[in-house]
């Protein structure tokens, strides 16, 4: 049974340690669900790259669908599923553009093959086909040389500000265990729901 915490940052911190150790692969990824201007849902896998008291962080191309989705509209929510533990974690709430610092030592910590593939790549937008991608990928290694890559100006992160964190872990008969986390005043309301 799901323990009754009243932070729930902690209590997916333990689940995501939890996931680290038992998950075969990407124990940090993320259904990251964002909606268009005709309130169309689209929704993706994303890598968590940080967590702390203020939400869930990932970084991507702002000029990506994804980005353009949650500059114009913030609203966005998250899914977890770890099927070997057999739990899921659902988060609801608003993105925030990180600190310029903050991308910036993120991006430092990146595979140099990464960082060129952040210049190289026009993310979501169509290609002719794999040479030009491979073209433009060792466009930027001659650029770059030997020397550090920087970060692309239009290359950041978005931290998910949670609203609402549901913790969900199965149990015998399709009786689920189900918490939900709801921000309330400052603080967090906890409530238990039916399966």
């Amino acid at each position: 049974m799901v323990p009754v915490e009243t932070d729930p940052i902690e209590l997916f911190k333990a689940w995501l340690k939890e996931a680290e150790a038992k998950e075969p692969n990407d124990p940090n990824a993320m259904a990251l669900a964002t909606v268009d201007a005709q309130c169309r849902p689209s929704l993706r896998m994303v890598l968590l790259r940080g967590l702390d008291e203020r939400g869930f962080t990932f970084f991507t191309n702002y000029e990506s669908r994804k980005g353009e989705e949650l500059l114009a509209n913030p609203a966005a929510a998250l899914c977890f599923h770890w099927k070997s533990l057999r739990r899921s974690v659902r988060i609801e709430g608003s993105a925030e553009q990180v600190s310029a610092e903050e991308a910036d030592q993120y991006f430092a910590t990146r595979p140099r093959s990464s960082q060129i593939g952040a210049w190289a790549s026009k993310q979501s937008r169509p290609m002719a086909g794999r040479f030009e991608l491979e073209k433009r990928v060792a466009q930027y290694t001659a650029k770059f040389g030997i020397g550090p890559v920087p970060r692309p100006p239009y290359w950041s992160g978005f931290r998910i500000v949670p609203h609402r964190i549901e913790f969900w872990e199965d149990r015998p008969f399709r009786l689920h265990d189900r918490l939900v986390f709801s921000r309330r005043d400052g603080g967090w309301e906890t409530q238990r729901l039916f399966p």
